[in-house]
């Protein structure tokens, strides 16, 4: 806060030493250099050179404040917005895109950070010395300092305009930089996809019209914003000419010394420079002022996840997660993606979701750890409802293995600690045995502590779904989510992985997969179709009562003799 306020403070008492120095320069000139004092010039020239270290000195120390401030600024509202990001649900980072939140997270802040420090240097300093200027030219001469008063309101109404008129272009320059952003982050993640598609040159061509585009609006913006240099030129040096011409007119006459209209000279040639340094701020601070209205959008946007108070549900209670008669729909959807979903699941049990693409599978689960809110019915974990918990206690009872595999930049041990830092190697290794990750661990020469790529890229699709598993198991969770997190698996080790995961006794296992042989076993098996639940029971039942499960079953399965095998 201080940093605020001691920045521009220092700036305008450097401004005041700088409207000394044309009354010094007059002074060496009319009183030392017309009248022969050279004793006189030697002291103006020190106190000229006294007036520049000083005015230095405060310079800096008010560029040094300002700067604490402007950072100090950016690290307040980044850390801000990181947390609103965070507590951000699913269906707000769907609304607003990974590559637009990026944006809002470095390049809009950065800018804001920017106009901030511009601001706090140059916005009071500025006007300081145009209108101290103007008044200084007042004491020396009346009809001299009339052309000032009327050249500062014609340059104020010149930078106003530009200022108006550029303002909504910079914020279409940003929304054109999120798109590039988007085509150029889908464009990384998916080089692999492009190149097997050979769609090397098509991408390449989308990505050229985009960035056209963008360049087309930059140049728009920046047409208006060079406008404002050769203006305020044009009317400066009007003003300068009428100056010196009006004047000489007073020299002549004897009404102003030689000195004097060198004040006035300088006084406007300040004045110049300060609107350039103006115009530059007014530029800087309407990209700022753009940029700031983006971030504060993010930071009003998004209605978040809010928790109850709850922190653990009813001790032995028979169901671990109920569903009772739930339907659910994505922000801005015409219809359900899930509709009527009704099951309860038992502590301890396994449970088989199944069915289509796009039946539902995937958004059934994520309703559990309540990454998405019920739009009518409620979803229960031990008795009492999921909006009844505080996320922390909620998600702290929940592992969940999504359908990509994600693994962190650092060490294997500090992945395995996301879901519990205190774990022990005993415990995470229990965990990775059970994931059938040991052998990866016994291959590398480090254990533990090998070094994990940025997104897992030195493992294998396989081994990032088994270490992603383990780092779910690790802590035990009351409630175990698989979401298609064995596909990358062969079919022995999908078998282990099961017959491992039931064994653990106290933890209630949600799998979701598209093969038949991954659930067959599982105490309860949901089979949705479109959103429905067509089917719940187990595997016999459901071959006997689902044509939906028997059709997925029959086309995964050879059958010989009517009997598959």
């Amino acid at each position: 806060m201080k940093e605020t306020i001691l920045a521009p403070l220092f700036k305008c008492i450097e401004a005041v030493l700088e409207l000394f120095v044309p009354l010094v320069v007059a002074d060496i000139i009319d009183n030392g250099i017309a009248g022969g004092d050279k004793s006189r010039v030697i002291v103006m020239c020190i106190l000229l050179i006294g007036l520049g270290l000083t005015g230095l000195a405060f310079s800096i120390t008010a560029q040094f404040f300002a700067a604490r401030a402007a950072t100090g600024f950016s690290k307040t509202v980044g850390n801000a917005l990181f947390k609103h990001i965070q507590s951000l649900s699913y269906s707000d980072l769907d609304e607003m895109g990974i590559s637009t939140l990026m944006t809002r997270m470095t390049s809009d802040l950065n800018q804001v950070q920017t106009g901030v420090n511009m601001t706090l240097r140059l916005l009071l300093r500025s006007p300081f010395i145009v209108f101290g200027a103007m008044i200084m030219a007042f004491t020396i001469d009346v009809s001299s300092a009339l052309i000032f008063a009327v050249a500062i309101p014609v340059l104020s109404a010149v930078v106003l305009g530009i200022m108006l008129a550029g303002m909504p272009l910079y914020g279409k320059v940003r929304a054109g930089l999120d798109r590039l952003l988007r085509r150029t982050r889908e464009n990384l993640s998916g080089a692999r996809v492009i190149r097997a598609f050979c769609i090397e040159e098509s991408e390449i061509g989308k990505f050229r019209r985009e960035n056209e585009q963008l360049t087309k609006e930059q140049k728009k913006a920046g047409r208006i914003s060079a406008l404002m240099n050769p203006l305020t030129f044009v009317l400066i040096n009007l003003a300068i000419i009428l100056l010196i011409y009006n004047g000489a007119v007073l020299v002549d006459n004897g009404t102003l010394t030689q000195g004097q209209v060198v004040a006035l000279y300088n006084y406007m040639s300040q004045i110049l420079v300060e609107l350039i340094k103006f115009a530059g701020l007014i530029i800087t601070v309407t990209k700022a002022a753009a940029c700031a209205k983006r971030v504060q959008s993010v930071l009003d946007g998004g209605e978040g996840m809010r928790g109850g108070t709850e922190t653990a549900g009813f001790a032995g209670y028979k169901y671990a997660v109920e569903f009772r008669h739930v339907d659910m729909r994505y922000r801005g959807a015409s219809e359900n993606s899930l509709t009527d979903i009704d099951f309860a699941a038992k502590r301890g049990s396994v449970v088989g979701i199944i069915g289509g693409t796009g039946s539902g599978k995937s958004t059934l689960v994520n309703m559990i750890p309540r990454f998405y809110d019920a739009a009518a019915g409620d979803v229960y974990i031990n008795g009492i409802n999921v909006k009844d918990y505080t996320l922390g206690a909620l998600r702290g009872l929940i592992g969940v293995v999504p359908q990509k595999a994600v693994l962190f930049k650092g060490t294997i041990r500090e992945n395995m600690h996301w879901r519990d830092e205190s774990a022990d190697d005993a415990e995470i290794y229990r965990a990775l045995e059970t994931a059938q990750a040991g052998d990866i661990i016994a291959k590398k020469e480090k254990g533990l502590d090998c070094m994990i790529t940025q997104g897992g890229g030195n493992f294998s699709g396989g081994q990032k779904q088994r270490l992603t598993i383990a780092r779910a198991l690790v802590g035990s969770p009351e409630i175990l989510i698989l979401d298609d997190s064995s596909s990358a698996l062969d079919f022995a080790t999908d078998a282990a992985l099961r017959k491992a995961l039931r064994e653990l006794k106290n933890t209630t296992v949600f799998i979701v997969s598209q093969r038949t042989s991954s659930i067959m076993h599982a105490d309860k098996i949901i089979v949705l179709d479109d959103g429905h639940a067509v089917g719940i029971g187990t595997h016999s039942e459901l071959l006997e009562s689902c044509a939906v499960y028997r059709e997925i079953y029959d086309s995964q399965f050879r059958k010989e003799g009517g009997e598959a095998v």
